[in-house]
């Protein structure tokens, strides 16, 4: 079987450690990118920024729920948190590459779809690239509402 890796990035205007700020936060900032209607919940088990946390979450893709429970951990500190889900292992990744002297930063999130045939694969891969898109449209507005670089609308407008 062919491996799938679903991938979207975007370059958003704020250092590299305000965003990775947001994403590390669990408890209260991250869900806040997270879109509806595709997450359904997000729960911190153990933790709640960073390295070690457990969260659960659930999702509902192509008319089914599922749940999912991970650890995070962070590869690279301050640029790389990855979430490993505890059953099957398939991790999704957050990437932040600063640049422009770190007045920008380029985010990927990107997740390996492991044991899947071609079509449910490929159906698979489109559907999280839409979802991780309109996730870091939710983070730079995020961002850009943190740093008054709009106003403050509510991000539930997205």
């Amino acid at each position: 079987m062919k491996l799938q890796i679903a991938t979207a990035s975007k370059h958003i205007h704020a250092p590299a450690e305000v965003i990775y700020e947001i994403l590390a936060d669990y408890r209260t900032k991250h869900p806040l990118i997270l879109p509806k209607p595709y997450f359904l919940s997000l729960d911190v088990e153990e933790g709640g920024v960073g390295e070690g946390t457990i969260v659960n979450f659930k999702m509902r893709v192509l008319g089914r729920t599922q749940s999912f429970r991970s650890i995070i951990t962070e590869p690279v500190p301050g640029r790389t948190l990855l979430e490993t889900d505890l059953d099957s292992g398939i991790a999704t990744r957050f990437d932040l590459s600063p640049l422009e002297k770190d007045a920008h930063t380029k985010v990927t999130i990107s997740t390996e779809l492991r044991n899947r045939g071609a079509v449910e694969g490929l159906i698979a891969k489109l559907l999280l690239q839409k979802i991780y898109r309109q996730e870091l449209e939710r983070l730079a507005f995020l961002v850009d509402s943190q740093t008054g670089r709009v106003d403050h609308i509510s991000i539930r407008m997205l």
